[in-house]
């Protein structure tokens, strides 16, 4: 009786209000998410990475902060809506048999649904096959390779931040323009190195230029001696360097020390802002580069590139802002999707639009691609930098349908079926 009297006193007092007010409380009732479905009642991200390697600097710590800033940055979103998440981390040490074998450690036993970064080619394409078996996702924001989407694409990885087509696209037609018409390269031994020297090449043949030759040097590499002399003797204008990190600074320095520059000219193909600081303005201005995001492109850039700099005491790399962008656009995705589930949250993540200080408006392509702007940068003479990290003219925004290799040039099976 006293339940029939209670459940009569709160109808009446529903019905007493505005019908304003009740259909405003309705609402706001259904537009609660549910709860989000999860495994083992979290989600598991991990970063597996070059912690103490040639890649270091470029990815490294800085990727594990930014994954964390992404991490922190969701939960302080959702508020009490928010679910628990975890971060591991890991040094795959640019070899891919020990990327492999961590991350089927983390997702058989960890129950990992998540691996982003993964800097070296040699570890993206060791890892992608591992989570395809397992149905996890992989998120490559530091290797270059365009076989990650190509004919190794799979249908639960995203190559989120650039690769070797955005950027013989961008700095090989730069240079060729700008007279350096015969060239010579470089060469890191291994996937990336031989993917980025063919796409140059195309890029240089297409638009009037003409290559001498190439050499390669084992990766990781510190005596350049050989290979340099080798360059200088090929009498070509240009000298591409088809490797990135460490041993992209340890060939600019070398050809300084050997009087190889300025009489023959250097195309970083690789470069990042992490490069220029180590190397100093002196040694590289006037040099082209291509890259998927500069902290100094706008206030957007400048503001989230500020916080990342107070916890890491140097401004991010494009990778490292990408694990970043990245992180946050999946754990969006598990939130839409109600799910952990890979399939399911890859879904999501290709039906929504990544629109941060990253990337705008742009989407994740079938094969994997996030077809996003790229920038033609050019290091700034000493002189002309104002301030602290302060090392660039962006010369050109390329935009994403120039940067990004057209889906039918890519020997992904996703796109053809």
């Amino acid at each position: 009786m006293k339940h029939k009297l209670m459940f009569a006193l709160v109808s009446a007092a529903l019905m007493s209000l505005p019908a304003g007010v009740a259909l405003a409380q309705q609402k706001k009732a259904d537009a609660k998410p549910a709860a989000v479905k999860l495994s083992d009642g979290m989600v598991k991200i991990g970063i597996l990475t070059d912690l103490s390697g040639t890649y270091s600097d470029l990815a490294g710590s800085g990727s594990v902060l930014a994954a964390k800033m992404a991490i922190e940055d969701f939960q302080a979103q959702e508020k009490d809506r928010a679910f628990k998440i975890e971060l591991v981390t890991a040094d795959h040490q640019n070899k891919g048999d020990v990327a492999s074998n961590r991350a089927r450690e983390w997702f058989e036993r960890d129950q990992v649904d998540m691996i982003g970064d993964l800097v070296t080619t040699s570890t993206a394409l060791a890892v992608m096959p591992v989570a395809k078996q397992m149905n996890r996702i992989t998120i490559v924001s530091g290797a270059a390779s365009t076989p990650i989407t190509g004919k190794n694409c799979t249908d639960l990885n995203v190559h989120y931040v650039y690769d070797t087509y955005a950027l013989a696209v961008g700095t090989g037609k730069a240079v060729v323009k700008q007279g350096g018409d015969t060239w010579f390269f470089l060469t890191a031994d291994y996937a990336f190195g031989h993917a980025l020297e063919k796409d140059t090449t195309e890029v240089v043949i297409a638009n009037g230029g003409k290559v001498l030759g190439s050499v390669r040097h084992p990766f990781p590499g510190t005596d350049f001696s050989s290979f340099l002399l080798k360059a200088q003797a090929s009498g070509a204008k240009v000298i591409g360097l088809a490797n990135a990190g460490a041993d992209t600074q340890n060939a600019i320095k070398q050809a300084a020390e050997f009087g190889i520059t300025p009489k023959q000219s250097l195309a970083g193909l690789l470069m990042f802002i992490s490069d220029i600081h180590s190397l100093g303005l002196k040694a590289t201005q006037g040099m082209y580069l291509t890259e998927g995001f500069y902290w100094d492109f706008n206030d957007e850039t400048r503001a989230w590139s500020k916080r990342f700099f107070e916890k890491h005491k140097r401004m991010p790399t494009m990778v490292q802002a990408g694990v970043y962008s990245s992180t946050l656009h999946y754990l969006k995705a598990v939130k839409a999707a109600g799910t952990d589930e890979a399939k399911a949250v890859m879904k999501k993540m290709k039906e929504t639009p990544v629109n941060d200080f990253f990337a705008k408006n742009a989407k994740i392509r079938d094969d994997g691609r996030l077809v996003h702007d790229f920038y033609l940068l050019q290091v700034k003479k000493p002189q002309e930098s104002k301030s602290p990290w302060d090392y660039y003219h962006v010369r050109q925004v390329i935009k994403a349908e120039d940067a990004v290799m057209p889906g039918a040039k890519t020997e992904c099976p996703l796109l053809k079926m």
